[in-house]
This record gives C-alpha cells, structure tokens and sequence, in this order.
C-alpha cells in the first residue's frame, strides 16, 4: 500500500506588524484603553469628594486639593512629552506614563489621609499628563491623512465612555463599597493597557543621532511647567473664592502668566525650544488652536454647573445628577464619531462652525430654562443634549484639522500644544464660571447668567473657525 501522506491544513499567515493598517489598529487599542482608564478615573474621583471628606475627617476645601494637585501635576509634565519621545521614544514614554498613573492608583487606593492623597494624586497626574499628547502622536503619525478624521474618532471614544459611565460607576462604587475602590479599579485596566502596549507597539527607539538632538531645554521647563502650575493653581483658587485680586490668586495667576510669557519669547527665538510655538506660523493651526481655546473654556467650564444645578436647586443625589447628565455625555460621543469621519470628506469651515453654532444654542437655551423656577427636567436635559451634539462636531474634527497637513516629525509638538491648549481652556473656563455663579448666587438668575457666559464664549469661538480651510484638502 502506498504511505499515507498526511494532509496538514495550509497555515494562515497572520496579520503583518509592518502593515501600516495594523500599527493604526493596535496603537488605537492601547491608547484607548490608556485614555478610557484616565478620563473614568477624573470623573469617577469628582463624584467622590464628600465621601472623601468625611472619611478622612478634613474640610472639603483640603479633600478637593486631589483634584489640584492632579491638574497641576498634570500641567508640568505636558512639556516635556515632545522631549521624551524624541529622547526615549513613544513606546517607552507611553508605557512609563501608564506604570506612573497605575503605580499612583495603587497608592491613592492605600492613603492614610488627605495630604497623603494629595500626594499620591500628584504620582497619577505625572502619568495622565503624558497619556494624552503621547497618544495622540502615535496615532497621528501612523494614519494615513485622508482618513486621519476616522482614527481620531476612534480615538475619541473614551470622550464617550468616560462621562456616561464615570459618575454612575463613582456613586455606585462610594455608595455600595469604599472610596478606596474610585482607585483600584483603575488596576486591572492600567495592566491590561500596559500589557498590550509592551506587546503591541512597534519599537521606536530613536537613533544615537536623534537622542543627541533632543536636548532638552532646561531654561524653558523651568519656565514653562511652573509656569502653568502656578498659572492653573491661581485660577482655580480665584475661581473657589470667587476672588482673582486676593494675594492666594492673584500672585500665583500673575507670576504663572510672567513665566509663560518669559517662555513664549524664548520659544519664539530659541534653535531648540522645548516647545516649538513656530507651530502657529501655520495659519490653520493656529485658527484651530484659538477655535479649541474659546471653545473648550465655554464648554469645559460648564460643566460643573450642571452637576451643582440638579443637586443644589433641585435638590437630588449626586447618582441622580450624574444620570440626568448621562445623555448628554453619550451625545457628544455619538457625534463624535459622526462628524471625526465627516471630516475627512468635508470642509473644516462648513462642519466646525455649523458644530458651534449649534452648541451655542444648546447652551443659550439652557442658560433660559435655569431660570425658570422648576422647569421640567425633561427641557433642561434636551437642552443639554442639542449643546453635546454641536461640542461632538467641534472638538475631534478641530484637532484633526489642526493636524492633518503637518509634516511627521512635527506631530509630537502639535499634540502637545493641543493638550496644554485644552487644558488651559477648561481651567480659564471653570474657574470663570465659578466667580460668576458665586457673585451673582447659585440660585436660578446665577445659574442664568454662568451659562449666558459660557454661551457667548461658545459663540466667540465661530470667529476663528471662519478662517479655516474652506475646501477640503485633495
């Protein structure tokens, strides 16, 4: 009998690491992942302020100091993430920034009292502020341009994810078990995110020749990081008081403003800053950066007013509130996604200003209906939702644009003066809208007036949305 030949099923080769359409899908899955667990972890943690006092039996005042110092942490370590990947590369500086946020949740989840907390806060913020622009660079250097509108909206979705189920699973997890757990959920995730990127993104170690370049420049870090801190910690606590002329903010906000502006000159005229501000010598850069600066102040800012409305008006529990809100975050999420890809296939200046206008309705008739005594929830929650669907038109498909025609290697300075710019707008924004709910009255005429201010500031930032591209780029 002839030999039986055994038959072997044909192996299937697997997908190609090279394939630039696989280096996108698995940068996407780790700095989601990354960027979810850090969104969750700020709106679970503001949920959690109350029980937080009265565990450790300090004033509110001190317990919301873990949100400071996370912020300010944050601020002075955004800098430096265009120098740590030309000097160590985006895969190590993205895996180090997920063992500092995973590392600081740990220890955050073991705190013995409020000043450890704070401190321990501060360890996540060093990682937090390094997730953001060093994602977004892996991502913008990977996709192909004419489709970078649909990797940025993938790269949105925690925008989606975080405000629909933060507050829910934060007054869940404080309600039903410990403060200590707003912490240690964020374990298993900064695991998982650091497991899949030791696996999954490409080695990028820059050459001898590029370290050497990379020089990091000390004059403007000393400049620049205290300079935001100072900057950010003197408004946020003008916007507590609701006093920016107090010496606690005032010289703060005036010394943070005068390191900036020392930096700026220096980026302006330096061989190697730290921060190449030459950036908005591009004219759609800069018309998107000042479009995301207006805008993300109005929007941004609001959002501490809803929460304080539906608890402080109308007398519900933080769970209730962090539901109402609940829609709104998804439709910002959903329109996200639709108009990242619109993107791609239409005109910057038809889409963002169209975005605008239509979340400056939505805030205009919220800033209405507040002050109306007892309007009917249902109004108050479709306002909100009309506002989130402009914002969902506005912020993804901005800062696609912002990068979509710059060349490869100036993607790690465009994402992090996206992320300072982001975070400056938000802080500006909050702490405005604190002073004027809190000079006016947090009853129904204040909350009137703090969303006409974030409505106009909304409605201001069309102007520089009008100089963007007004065809789409071939």
């Amino acid at each position: 009998m002839p030999a039986t030949v055994p038959v072997t099923a044909p192996v299937r080769p697997g997908p190609d690491p090279t394939d630039p359409a696989t280096v996108l899908r698995r940068a996407l899955a780790v700095t989601v992942i990354g960027a979810t667990m850090a969104v969750l972890d700020m709106t679970i943690v503001n949920v959690a302020m109350r029980s937080l006092s009265e565990s450790f039996g300090a004033p509110l005042e001190t317990v919301q100091w873990t949100a400071t110092a996370y912020t300010l942490a944050l601020a002075a370590v955004i800098p430096v993430a265009a120098w740590a990947m030309a000097r160590i590369g985006a895969k190590r500086t993205y895996t180090t920034a997920l063992v500092l946020f995973t590392l600081g949740s740990l220890l955050a989840a073991c705190a013995w009292d409020a000043g450890s907390l704070i401190a321990f806060r501060a360890v996540q913020g060093l990682g937090g502020g390094l997730l953001q622009p060093v994602g977004m660079t892996m991502v913008m250097r990977v996709a192909d341009r004419r489709r970078l509108g649909r990797a940025m909206a993938v790269g949105g979705l925690p925008i989606l994810v975080g405000p629909v189920v933060g507050p829910v699973l934060g007054g869940r997890l404080v309600d039903a078990a410990s403060w200590r757990w707003i912490f240690l959920v964020n374990l298993p995730v900064g695991l998982l995110a650091l497991a899949l990127a030791v696996r999954l993104l490409p080695r990028d170690v820059p050459d001898a020749g590029t370290r050497a370049a990379a020089r990091l420049d000390v004059p403007g870090l000393l400049m620049l990081s205290p300079g935001l801190a100072l900057l950010l910690y003197g408004l946020a606590r003008g916007g507590e008081r609701g006093d920016f002329v107090a010496p606690g903010a005032l010289l703060p906000t005036l010394a943070g403003a005068a390191l900036t502006a020392a930096f700026v000159r220096r980026a302006l005229t330096a061989r190697e800053p730290l921060l190449d501000l030459r950036l908005l010598r591009d004219r759609t850069f800069a018309a998107s950066v000042t479009t995301l600066a207006l805008f993300t102040c109005g929007y941004f800012g609001s959002m501490l007013l809803g929460p304080l409305y539906w608890q402080q008006e109308r007398g519900l529990s933080a769970t209730a509130a962090g539901l109402l809100g609940a829609p709104t975050g998804l439709v910002v999420g959903t329109a996200m996604q639709f108009a990242a890809r619109w993107a791609d296939r239409t005109a910057p200046r038809r889409l963002i200003p169209a975005g605008i206008a239509l979340a400056a309705l939505g805030m205009a008739l919220l800033a209405w209906q507040t002050g109306v005594p007892q309007v009917a929830a249902w109004r108050l929650v479709a306002s909100a939702m009309v506002m989130g669907a402009g914002t969902g038109m506005v912020l993804m498909p901005t800062m696609t644009t912002a990068a979509r025609e710059l060349p490869t290697d100036r993607m790690p300075a465009a994402s992090t003066a996206l992320s300072i710019n982001s975070q400056l707008g938000a802080s500006v924004g909050t702490a405005l809208l604190s002073v004027v709910l809190g000079t006016t009255g947090q009853d129904p005429a204040g909350f009137r007036l703090a969303y006409a201010v974030a409505a106009a500031l909304l409605t201001l930032s069309v102007l520089p949305a009008l100089r963007l591209p007004g065809r789409r780029r071939p």
